[in-house]
């Protein structure tokens, strides 16, 4: 399982992609969707984990962009601050929706069930 980690906040997004690849899964991690959808153009991934609510392109935005070249890509929102509102536009666009602080066994559950 490959996954494109995308997150503001740089320390968490770091910290999250070590402890994935302890687990031997392989993570890119950018911290715009700039940078987001630069790496998707040249790369292949089974799962995106988006933050919500990022300077430039938001996660909900970028899920649109990335979905326009990787229709099978799944997607998890990632908050720490989003509303019911940012959860119910996530939820009923097919995308799973976690919040922060994250407990990574609950993330790794859902990866297992998302994986191809």
């Amino acid at each position: 399982m490959k996954i494109l980690l995308v997150d503001d906040e740089q320390k968490f997004a770091m910290m999250l992609a070590k402890r994935l690849a302890l687990r031997n899964i392989d993570v890119d991690y950018v911290y715009t969707g700039e940078e987001a959808l630069q790496k998707a153009q040249n790369n292949r991934y089974d799962v995106a984990l988006l933050d919500v609510k990022m300077p430039g392109i938001g996660g909900i935005e970028l899920k649109g962009k990335l979905k326009e070249t990787h229709p099978d890509i799944k997607i998890v929102f990632l908050t720490g601050h989003g509303s019911k509102k940012d959860f119910e536009a996530g939820i009923s666009e097919g995308a799973e929706y976690l919040s922060k602080p994250l407990q990574i066994e609950e993330l790794l559950e859902l990866l297992q069930r998302l994986k191809p």
